[in-house]
């Protein structure tokens, strides 16, 4: 249950001690999986309603012990001083979003065992209360049941792969020893993709075993790829992320050509391929609307420009095709590195206006990011 670097939220379920938490589809699925399974395990012994309302109540208490497990990751990165987004509850359990990367290998890793000490400590409680609860009972039965499930999570969050827990731990030795946060994401992610091929085969053995049903062999397949998946995208991470500091929002802006939103589309184009004409080391313009005094109002559509039929264009204005400037799309031109990273994920956009003070410097895109990102040559 990893602290995801960008969350994805669902259905807002509220918020505990002011992190807002999410539901998502997946969680959904998984839900009604685990209640069906569970209520097909017991009805051998329950009538079949009441084996799947007992289903339900360790659904409730597995989403309580999951949501636990991120709150301890959320308070221990709140008291080493990070902010905390939210947390959401997925496929795979969970993931809670923190406001920026961890500072130093130290609180990177108490912040990834956080969460897995607190699953240790619950399902050590649920055993307590399944030991001293009376046997053949449904509250044995429950407390047995979570007791496993907690104890279970925490052992395989504590796997040394990423996108889990143990991967982050992993990644925080790795950055300790080599001085190199970005190691340790691409060996950890390759870890994980081997524990992700590790559940897949396990599936299908416990599976023709007898050991887990058809619909728990799915389940772990299920979390097997999104294990897959994270992993990759912890390695494209490790990857990119030597490369972080080469940002610069100053460097990276491109000039504005202006034009007043009265002129015509056709006019606004023809200046606009007179100014990108290729030149050595210079990036080609955007198109910015700007008002009657010059100041800037807009950037043109690019897409929305060349949907315009070419013989409509002298009576389509740039006005028309540009779009407004939203305050979370203008970045100061200091920004750097891992601070432009976290500007740009904290608003996701396309194009950027980059200011100094309160003077327009250029627009910084995206594609200009990743091209510098993923460049093996010099950054331009």
């Amino acid at each position: 249950m990893e602290e995801q670097r960008r969350a994805r939220p669902g259905i807002p379920f509220g918020r505990v001690a002011g992190v807002p938490v999410f539901l998502t589809g997946s969680w959904l699925v998984l839900a009604v999986g685990l209640v069906f399974a569970y209520g097909t395990y017991v009805q051998v012994r329950l009538p079949a309603p009441l084996g799947y309302l007992v289903g339900a109540g360790l659904v409730a208490g597995l989403t309580a012990s999951v949501l636990l497990h991120e709150l301890g990751h959320a308070f221990v990165a709140r008291h080493l001083g990070m902010g905390v987004r939210g947390i959401t509850l997925n496929l795979r359990g969970g993931y809670t979003e923190l406001a920026g990367e961890a500072p130093s290998p130290r609180v990177e890793l108490a912040v990834s065992l956080a969460g897995p000490a607190v699953s240790l400590a619950l399902g050590l409680l649920a055993l307590v209360f399944a030991l001293l609860l009376p046997v053949d009972t449904l509250a044995h039965t429950l407390a047995g049941q979570l007791a496993f499930a907690n104890l279970v999570v925490a052992a395989f969050n504590v796997l040394p792969g990423l996108p889990l827990d143990g991967g982050r731990a992993l990644r925080a030795g790795i950055w300790a020893l080599s001085h190199d946060r970005y190691r340790g994401d691409r060996v950890a992610g390759r870890v994980g993709r081997v524990l992700a091929v590790g559940s897949v085969l396990a599936a299908f053995g416990l599976y023709l075993a007898n050991v887990i049903g058809f619909l728990g062999a799915v389940l772990t397949i299920m979390v097997a790829l999104t294990l897959w998946a994270g992993a990759g995208q912890s390695i494209r991470a490790g990857e990119l992320g030597p490369r972080v500091p080469l940002l610069d929002a100053r460097q990276l802006a491109r000039p504005i050509l202006p034009v007043h939103p009265d002129t015509p589309l056709s006019e606004a184009l023809r200046r606009y391929a007179d100014a990108a004409a290729p030149a050595e080391g210079r990036a080609a313009p955007v198109l910015g609307v700007v008002n009657s005094a010059g100041q800037l109002v807009g950037l043109v559509d690019e897409t929305a420009a060349s949907r315009v039929p070419a013989e409509r264009q002298p009576w389509v204005t740039a006005g028309t095709v540009s779009r407004a400037l939203a305050p979370g799309r203008i970045l100061p031109a200091e920004l750097t590195g891992l601070a432009l990273v976290e500007a740009v994920r904290s608003s996701p956009a396309s194009e950027y206006v980059v200011t100094v003070g309160e003077d327009v410097l250029g627009v910084l895109r995206v594609a200009d990011v990743m091209q510098v990102l993923e460049s093996r040559g010099p950054t331009r």
